[in-house]
């Protein structure tokens, strides 16, 4: 869909259809398939309803959410009505690609991308990722882990997203080099943890339950 004229900035999500036994599998050791499948929609609720909290709050911004797993039509009986596009087929780094490609065909200024893995995301953090855009090329939030649980551009930069060791602890040292490479001004956020194992768990319950009164309201575009 044609981003229209009054959305500057396109705030991407990318999350998958819960489905058992396909979500968080490395928590499936500890919580098994039910309890990761679980958990996982949970973080994704809460993703979700802190992205169109902050799209509220700042009309200008147009909300996305790129699914994988699933149709359209099944994500908005999972998490309402926004603006849904399957993810393209690819590794992370050429669905990321595709997906902020098609932001800036249809018009945007700004794009910022996440996941649901990071509860830590907040209205706040969003926000300073779309200003540091206004005198930056790229915006990184570094993971513990060595990836990132967000990327921002003021432009496309199709190299950040080739040649990556997707998964690995090398994920943003990669992505940096390939930034210095095509001489893009970067900018940082805080180092925050994703949740991606057993012992991930319980920092992230916390942050759950106390982002559990954001509602999940989706503005219709």
């Amino acid at each position: 869909m044609k981003i229209p004229e009054a959305y500057h900035d396109v705030l991407i999500v990318m999350t998958r259809l819960p489905r058992e036994g396909a979500n968080k599998t490395r928590l499936i050791p500890a919580l098994g398939p039910v309890g990761a499948t679980a958990f996982h929609d949970r973080l994704a609720r809460h993703a979700v309803g802190r992205a169109a909290s902050y799209v509220l709050q700042h009309p200008s911004t147009h909300l996305q959410i790129q699914l994988e797993g699933g149709t359209a039509a099944e994500g908005r009986a999972w998490l309402g009505e926004a603006d849904y596009h399957i993810q393209q087929p690819g590794d992370l780094g050429q669905r990321m690609q595709a997906a902020v490609e098609l932001a800036f065909s249809n018009g945007a200024r700004r794009v910022v991308v996440t996941g649901t893995d990071c509860p830590s995301i907040d209205e706040e953090l969003l926000g300073r990722a779309f200003a540091a855009l206004a005198v930056s090329h790229l915006i990184f939030g570094p993971a513990v882990d060595g990836g990132y649980y967000l990327v921002g551009l003021s432009r496309p930069c199709a190299e950040i997203f080739q040649n990556i060791a997707w998964g690995g602890a090398e994920v943003l040292r990669q992505s940096l080099a390939a930034a210095r490479l095509a001489k893009l001004k970067v900018a940082t956020l805080e180092l925050l943890s994703d949740v991606d194992v057993p012992a991930d768990v319980p920092a992230a319950e916390a942050l759950l339950h106390a982002g559990s009164s954001v509602p999940i309201i989706i503005p219709q575009t």
